[in-house]
């Protein structure tokens, strides 16, 4: 069989440098093909369809502004109805461009323009493809650029999943956090520092600690996101506005806030909302604080949970599915793991993001396509896994309050309590002796001479040790 047959039907299709052919049923042109070719990553190194769907966006705003400014209506009508196709996913195969291509996006951005374009000379002649009657740069990309458009859907694109998922699972996280803070105010457990015993705490206040990571966390996040609400549109090339029209960006912006229902705005200086990407540097940054608390959080709960009989044995996790291929009735917190996981990728998503904010050479941050890909994904490992971590670890967890109880009475650290009546020194020994002997506290100290049964009994009262309890 010849290459021929086997090979798919083609037409050719040209740009500024020439002919290059496309396959017959492809809404794209000739640059998506050339960049196809020069980058040619696997399907898993795409580019995140919520970018592409976020320049859909930006494309249809643009054309119900061009058409005030006389954008031909059949145009404009047939521009709108592919644009907002492409916005729904209808046309979703046919961006097949990976992240890894140039740092200002252009080629995403030819994407979306010629396949924006293809279709609507589809609706208009019945031939897919093509530039004419619609061109892909002269009429979707009009009064546009790549350094303008691209950066303002990443932050569009990013905004929606922050809207979407991301919000509401981290505000659920929070409340379930404090409602176990209140739940488990009166559950004594022993607390512990360096990973050894220490003086007691309740289970809420613990808790409590953990509601207030995640609410430092949040707040950290909502200032980082209030300069993602700038979007760039409107600066074209290098922000000065060349090739728009006056107000512009003004204009296509608050179409796009209208559209989607967001606040957005525009930047309040061009120049720096092209030349840099230091606001989703500093999203990503509150995100990374996120990941380390949620690992702290994670992997407390896991050491509270291990056993069921050799480990600590605090909590009781629910148990979601088997963990173990050889040992029958094994089950491991497999929703921690998942966590750690997640926040471990989201801080290497960090220093990713960070080394491309540095590359804001001259007009342009030329690092963007890594830096939007990577903090959107950010954004939504978070929100599944906080969402998951909340509806199938916290929402089933319980805390083993006998186990936490008979832990208190074999601590050694209650002797704290002993130090203002009789000293550090003494009570040290007597901690020292009932560990040596593999005895009480309480026997020990009575046997060390050093005090009497209702004295220690007085003192020694786990309850009346863990100070205030927190506010629920």
């Amino acid at each position: 069989m010849s290459l021929d047959e086997t090979s798919p039907p083609t037409r050719m299709e040209s740009d500024s440098m020439g002919s290059v052919a496309v396959p017959c049923d492809a809404y794209w042109g000739a640059q998506t093909q050339r960049s196809m070719t020069n980058f040619a990553f696997p399907p898993t190194e795409r580019m995140p369809l919520p970018i592409i769907h976020a320049l859909g966006i930006v494309k249809l705003a643009a054309c119900r502004v061009n058409r005030r400014y006389g954008l031909d209506s059949a145009l404009a009508d047939a521009i709108e109805t592919a644009a907002r196709e492409v916005i729904d996913g209808v046309h979703d195969d046919h961006f097949p461009l990976a992240i890894w291509q140039t740092g200002s996006g252009t080629q995403t951005n030819m994407n979306v323009n010629e396949v924006i374009a293809g279709r609507a000379n589809e609706i208009l002649t019945g031939a897919r493809g093509g530039k004419a009657p619609v061109h892909p740069n002269d009429h979707v990309n009009r009064a546009q650029s790549s350094n303008d458009a691209f950066p303002t859907a990443l932050h569009i694109a990013i905004q929606r999943a922050m809207v979407r998922r991301f919000s509401p699972a981290i505000g659920r996280l929070y409340e379930d956090l404090r409602a176990k803070q209140a739940a488990w105010g009166d559950v004594v457990k022993i607390g512990r520092t360096h990973l050894q015993d220490a003086v007691p705490l309740t289970l809420g206040q613990e808790f409590s600690g953990y509601a207030a990571q995640i609410a430092r966390a949040r707040q950290a996040i909502t200032h980082a996101m209030d300069g993602v609400w700038e979007l760039a549109l409107g600066g074209t090339a290098v922000g000065t506005g060349l090739n728009a029209p006056p107000g512009f960006g003004r204009i296509v912006i608050e179409e796009i806030r209208q559209s989607v229902g967001l606040p957005f705005r525009p930047a309040r200086n061009s120049f720096e909302a092209q030349a840099s990407r230091d606001t989703l540097v500093g999203l990503q940054g509150a995100l990374v604080q996120l990941a380390v608390a949620l690992t702290k959080i994670a992997n407390d709960i896991r050491l509270m949970a291990s056993g069921p009989r050799a480990g600590l044995g605090e909590l009781l996790l629910p148990e979601n599915e088997p963990g173990s291929s050889i040992m029958p009735g094994k089950v491991n917190p497999t929703q921690c793991e998942m966590m750690a996981m997640v926040c471990a990728q989201v801080i290497g998503n960090g220093a990713a993001t960070t080394a491309g904010g540095m590359q804001g050479h001259l007009e342009l941050n030329t690092f963007m396509p890594q830096i939007g890909a990577n903090v959107l994904r950010s954004v939504t490992l978070l929100g599944c896994a906080m969402d998951g971590f909340v509806r199938h670890a916290l929402a089933g967890m319980q805390p083993d309050r006998a186990r936490l109880g008979n832990l208190v009475e074999l601590s050694l650290m209650l002797v704290t309590a002993l130090v203002p009546h009789m000293g550090y020194e003494k009570a040290a020994a007597i901690a020292r002796d009932a560990h040596r002997r593999g005895v009480g506290l309480r026997q020990a100290a009575l046997e060390s001479g050093y005090i009497d049964a209702p004295t220690f009994d007085r003192l020694v009262r786990p309850q009346d040790m863990v100070g205030h309890l927190p506010e629920a």
